[in-house]
């Protein structure tokens, strides 16, 4: 089709054209190189040999398929298993979704069903939260990220126009790095009585806390906010997605949210390895420990290096190109270098939002990172 060609050519003179990256074999010159693009923030991905045996001890006749719904299936102990152990660690309810895609699209779309609800989102909130309020048909407005005053100013505005007004904020932002601030948004929700936290902590969960719970465990606000979204896809070496929340919205969510009710649920052995990780995670104190400190380190290298100063207070460490071309080729000459950086061009972010996205993990020793600083500082001190 012609209309599709024109997309695509505009794509390629853009710069914006994405291709999968491509297949390589695990050669020498593969190994050797250092991938900035992972988010397996613990490394645990890299250590799967280590807990094969404590896999194997527990998975039984290897389910590799639900066959069904969770609705519907009867192989169900391992969801049990796995909720469970997240009630003991959150002091909540759980309920297992086959991504954080299909969490935020289903529990968004379910609670755009409430009659009198308004949905009030952090402007660079996922894509998957938007894509279930435009499922859902919900009404919603967008606060400028992190601006707690212009947030303010809507619930002024609207909480008594509505039931219910959700506040829908990640913790730690994909692709800036940088946190929502919990506590104001805990005090705004104790100042409007019919105020509701929803707070996604997909870059947070592992890397984040006491335990690795997240964000809300290191601020002690755990109960505070009414739905908490983890990711197992990331720092959790797994597949899949939990909700937290009480035993009343995770009955309603069993009922309503459409993503749950009609997608086969996820192999039982997933669920079992996912278990396995977060018993591991819980342990990793040292991990998280060292995972700051190269953070600290990365950003003020890059100051160094390039004279941009980051906002980013996590793993995810931006570099600001404005432009793709500029993108492209930066990530060019790291590849070059045996350091894998991809860029990220819109519409992941907005026109002159594009860049690099470093994504730090626990097993990166600081040596091998030097490499990215001398390269960064020919580009952009030349």
């Amino acid at each position: 089709m012609q209309q599709i060609r024109d997309i695509l050519s505009n794509l390629r003179a853009e710069a914006r054209l994405r291709r999968l990256p491509a297949y390589t074999s695990a050669s020498a010159d593969d190994r050797d190189c250092v991938d900035l693009t992972s988010n397996d923030y613990l490394g645990l991905g890299k250590r799967a040999n280590e807990f094969y045996g404590i896999f194997c001890q527990q998975c039984g006749d290897f389910q590799f398929s639900s066959s069904a719904s969770r609705l519907l299936s009867f192989r169900q102990s391992e969801f049990f298993k796995f909720e469970q152990l997240l009630t003991e660690y959150y002091g909540r309810a759980a309920l297992i979704f086959n991504s954080g895609y299909h969490a935020n699209v289903g529990i968004i779309g379910a609670l755009s069903s409430l009659p009198s609800t308004l949905f009030v989102c952090d402007k660079l909130i996922h894509a998957s939260v938007i894509d279930g309020l435009r499922i859902g048909s919900a009404s919603f407005k967008r606060f400028p990220h992190n601006n707690i005053r212009k947030l303010n100013d809507i619930l002024e505005k609207e909480y008594q126009n509505f039931d219910r007004i959700i506040i829908v904020t990640e913790s730690i932002y994909s692709m800036d790095g940088d946190e929502a601030p919990l506590h104001q948004l805990v005090k705004l929700k104790k100042s409007f009585p019919n105020v509701m936290l929803y707070l996604d902590e997909a870059h947070a969960l592992g890397v984040r806390g006491a335990q690795g719970l997240g964000l809300a465990e290191e601020y002690s606000a755990i109960n505070d906010f009414d739905i908490i979204i983890g990711t197992l896809g990331k720092a959790a070496a797994s597949v899949g997605a939990f909700a937290i929340c009480d035993n009343e919205m995770k009955t309603y969510l069993i009922n309503t949210a459409r993503s749950f009710i009609f997608s086969t649920a996820l192999p039982p052995v997933n669920i079992l390895w996912s278990r396995i990780m977060l018993e591991q995670i819980v342990t990793m104190k040292k991990e998280r420990e060292y995972l700051k400190e190269l953070s600290d380190w990365f950003r003020e290298m890059l100051l160094v290096s390039t004279g941009q100063l980051s906002h980013s207070t996590s793993q995810i460490i931006p570099l600001m190109t404005g432009n793709a071309a500029k993108a492209i080729e930066t990530a060019d000459k790291l590849r070059e270098n045996g350091i894998i950086a991809l860029p990220i061009r819109r519409p992941t972010v907005p026109p002159g939002g594009e860049r690099l996205r470093f994504s730090l993990s626990c097993d990166i020793d600081k040596e091998k990172l030097m490499p990215v600083f001398q390269i960064l500082k020919s580009l952009y001190h030349n």
